[in-house]
Order: structure tokens, then C-alpha cells, then sequence
């Protein structure tokens, strides 16, 4: 498959409000980040808070520049191209869906207005295109023409989503970032908003990032799950194995916190509180938390592996056996403490 965009090596770092009287401290956002997503194709993104979902959603649109490496879109390095050249290819060539539409939607604007300033910004065809446009758009996401001139005030959250995701579309775009949608909808909601993402995806054929908490939501709707802890990412799994074959101890401790009717087991419980992005662990930095950690751990990032199966990697020097029961990792975890 083609790769929309493709990013490599990526280091994110900002200046924290802390720090000593002369110097401040630094919060590494992304380290390291390695990731290609390809036309058509789902990828979902899961970590605890903190742990550089945004961050990387950030990078992927172009909004947020790495302090090093490169960040690609069809094959050309955007932060390499000029400034106009870049904010018209990522403009026009990536789309972002918010977590909270109540607030990413200009509240003073109509929905015709919202969905056509891309089109005026980017000047996409006469005005008699723009308002066709505008229509086609609103059809797209399943809101009636009636609410054209309506105010985001006046909608319900869902429709106030789907404005949103009708303007993240409004250019064509190949790439659609959605960071945490349906968090702030109502959970009858929720099942709407995917399912329409999904149909979209199908239809149009976007590549789609999926940045949630909600794990068992990203397993459903993409083709392979990024796990992420603390800037970096540890493991890549194809979605439908993530749950019982991720190599990882934290991908599997993360899918094991979800409830299961059929075969409900007890979560693997990981001790402690997340490090500090300021000041991480040396070495692995999942190792203050991991049941299998050593001094191994402690001395060096491991590389990525590649697991038996296709399109499997994961970074750990302690794996999880292929296929082992999550069973037999929540009695494991009892019976030792990180290190």
C-alpha cells in the first residue's frame, strides 16, 4: 500500500515552567517515533494520559514541528518545503477531528460558514462550487440541509461532531487524524460517530489515525494498534490480535483492564505512578512498573523486535511468550515487583 505519511526518528522536547534558577527543565514529548500509515488503512493509538498520543497526532498533521527527524506526506518531507508550501500540503492534505466539538467549532459561525472556510482559506473552486461543496459535506456525515444555518449552539453533540468531521473532509484530504472523538459525547452517541468514521474510511478511502483511551474501541476500528508509553512506542500489533498476543508486558497489562463477559480475568496490576517526562528512566521506561524488569532494563532501550507474525514489532528485552494467557501474566505479576 502506498504510505500517506511517513514519520521517522521523530524527537518532540518542550520547556517545562520548572527548573533551576538559570535553566528549565525539559518534558520529552516524543522520542524516537517511528511510524508509516498507508492509504486506506486504520491505525489506533493507545497509551495512559500522558504518555505522547497528541503529541504524535500533532506531528502526523503538521501542527506540531519534531526538534529532529522527518515527518513525510506522500513521499515529500514537509518541514523541508517552504512555509507557504507546507501549510497548503498539510492544510489541504490532512484533516483533524478534536476531542470536544463544543469547543473546536467557532461558536459565532454557522455550519455553512464552517464548512466553507476551508474552502475559501485554500480558494477550492467558485463560490457556486463552495456552496455545493458545503451541501455534498453535510450529506456526507448525515446532517439535514435544514441546519445550514443553523449556530453550534444550537446542535446536539453528535451533530456538533459531525460538523466537525464534515470540515476535517471539507478538502479531500488523505489523511485524517481523529483525536479522542467521542470522549466528550454521550455513550448513546458514540456508536453513531464511529460507525460513521468507519463508513467514511470505507467510502473515501482515508488513511485514519484513532487516538482514544477507550482500547477496546481502537481495537474495533483499526487495522493495527501503536501502543505508547511515556513518548515512545513499544509495540505495533495488528488489531485483532492485540488482546492475547501482544509481546509487550505494558500493551498486555493496558488490554487486560477491559472487561470481558465471556472470559472476564482480573487486570494486570501495574504498580506505581508513571515517571516523569522531565526526568525519565534510564533505559527502558517501562522497567519502574514492569513485573519482569532487571537490571537489563535499566541499561538500555531495546531495539524493536519483530515478532513470528507480519507487521508485529514491539520493544522489550523481557517479551511476553507468543500467545501466553493473560491468566498466567496476572499470577506472574503478583509473585514479582518491578525491580
Amino acid at each position: 500500500m502506498t504510505a500517506v505519511v511517513e514519520v521517522r526518528d521523530a524527537h518532540v522536547v518542550h520547556r517545562a515552567r520548572g527548573g533551576g534558577l538559570f535553566t528549565r527543565d525539559r518534558v520529552y514529548a516524543l522520542t524516537g517515533a517511528d511510524l508509516t500509515v498507508a492509504a486506506g488503512e486504520t491505525v489506533g493509538v493507545v497509551g495512559e494520559s500522558g504518555c505522547g498520543k497528541s503529541t504524535l497526532a500533532k506531528v502526523l498533521v503538521g501542527v506540531e514541528r519534531p526538534a529532529s527527524g522527518t515527518v513525510s506526506y506522500r513521499g515529500r518531507d514537509l518541514w523541508a518545503m517552504p512555509p507557504a508550501e507546507r501549510r497548503a500540503t498539510a492544510g489541504a492534505g490532512t484533516g483533524m477531528i478534536f476531542q470536544d466539538p463544543s469547543t473546536a467549532l467557532n461558536r459565532r459561525l454557522t455550519v455553512r460558514r464552517i464548512l466553507r472556510d476551508p474552502l475559501d482559506v485554500h480558494r477550492r473552486g467558485t463560490a457556486r462550487e463552495r456552496e455545493d461543496r458545503v451541501r455534498e459535506l453535510m450529506s456526507l456525515v448525515g446532517l439535514p440541509r435544514a441546519l445550514a444555518d443553523a449556530l453550534p449552539g444550537q446542535l446536539s453533540g453528535g451533530q456538533r461532531q459531525r460538523v466537525a468531521i464534515a470540515r476535517a473532509l471539507a478538502l479531500d484530504p488523505g489523511l485524517v487524524v481523529a483525536d479522542e472523538p467521542t470522549s466528550a459525547l454521550d455513550v448513546s452517541v458514540r456508536a453513531q460517530i464511529l460507525n460513521l468514521l468507519l463508513d467514511l474510511r470505507e467510502r473515501l478511502g482515508l488513511a485514519l489515525v484513532f487516538v482514544s483511551h477507550d482500547i477496546q474501541t481502537v481495537r474495533r476500528m483499526s487495522d493495527r494498534v501503536i501502543t505508547m508509553y511515556l513518548g515512545r512506542i513499544v509495540e505495533e500489533t495488528p488489531a485483532g490480535r492485540v488482546t492475547d498476543s501482544a509481546r509487550h508486558p505494558y500493551t498486555r497489562a493496558l488490554f487486560s483492564a477491559t472487561p470481558g463477559l465471556l472470559d472476564p480475568v482480573d487486570p494486570i496490576p501495574l504498580t506505581g505512578p508513571v515517571p516523569s517526562a522531565t526526568r525519565p528512566p534510564s533505559g527502558c521506561p517501562f522497567r519502574t512498573r514492569c513485573w519482569k524488569a532487571d537490571e537489563v532494563c535499566a541499561g538500555a532501550m531495546p531495539d524493536f523486535s519483530a515478532a513470528s507474525r507480519p507487521g508485529h514489532r514491539y520493544r522489550c528485552h523481557h517479551p511476553v511468550e507468543e500467545d501466553q494467557p493473560t491468566r498466567d501474566l496476572v499470577r506472574q505479576s503478583l509473585t514479582r515487583s518491578p525491580e
